[in-house]
């Protein structure tokens, strides 16, 4: 799907053939990075919430065989064409998308082996977007990022990884508000550089203790990508969220 309306764009070296909308949230390395960071195996079952087009539950799909995959997304068009693009990277077998709020999802119960979202991250009292389709998607309730991952944390089995991609200047206050054993792995433009985006993976319940990962470095100075990050946003290779023992 070309038209007026939407571009068709290729991911992971252009292994994904992905429809999005020319106006409004368009997915880029976010969800990228945040599929390559999910330890997924084979047969495990993941849930996102707030899957847009489903760029991150496609990325995931693709690296990791017969893993199946459900996307919640609010938005009807959507999920309309999230479906249509993983019937696209022939996927429709182990990648569905659900029109539901996430909050009222139907899902009540940990069944899923990881959960991953890439949610509201600019609060409400932020400056809004003109485009409602757009705003929607970076820009909720206060409190959404917080009650996002509260949720997510309701719906993995024990044993199981939450994962979550961030503004770096939010972390903070939004990590003193679990108690878990967390992982963070900040993103930075180029070396030096203060991180923009940050990657959490969380352990519910697990002993209370956080690690912060040197940052993972996108862009070399002249603007050409790092070799770790090429190898993740165009090769497809996992983004390892593991520290010295």
């Amino acid at each position: 799907m070309s038209d007026e309306t939407h571009t068709l764009d290729g991911f992971l070296g252009n292994r994904l053939s992905v429809a999005q909308p020319r106006r409004g949230f368009r997915a880029g390395h976010d969800s990228v990075l945040l599929a390559a960071s999910i330890p997924a195996q084979a047969n495990d079952q993941a849930l996102e919430l707030g899957s847009g087009v489903g760029v991150a539950s496609l990325c995931l799909a693709a690296r990791v065989g017969t893993c199946r995959i459900t996307g919640i997304e609010i938005d009807p068009g959507l999920v309309a064409t999230a479906n249509e693009n993983a019937a696209r990277n022939d996927m429709s077998s182990r990648v569905s998308f659900l029109c539901a709020d996430v909050r009222e999802s139907g899902f009540t119960r940990p069944s899923f082996d990881h959960v991953f979202l890439n949610p509201p991250f600019h609060p409400a009292s932020g400056q809004a977007s003109s485009d409602a389709a757009r705003d929607r998607a970076m820009r909720d309730s206060d409190d959404a990022l917080t009650s996002w991952t509260a949720l997510a944390f309701g719906l993995v089995r024990p044993g199981g990884s939450v994962s979550v991609i961030l503004r770096a200047d939010r972390v903070e206050a939004w990590r003193g508000t679990f108690v878990c054993k967390g992982v963070l792995l900040p993103l930075a433009p180029r070396q030096g550089e203060v991180p923009k985006r940050a990657i959490a993976r969380l352990s519910p319940g697990g002993p209370a203790s956080w690690q912060v990962l040197p940052p993972f470095v996108l862009h070399h100075a002249d603007g050409r990508a790092t070799e770790a990050s090429d190898a993740v946003l165009r090769h497809g290779a996992p983004l390892t969220l593991e520290g010295p023992a």
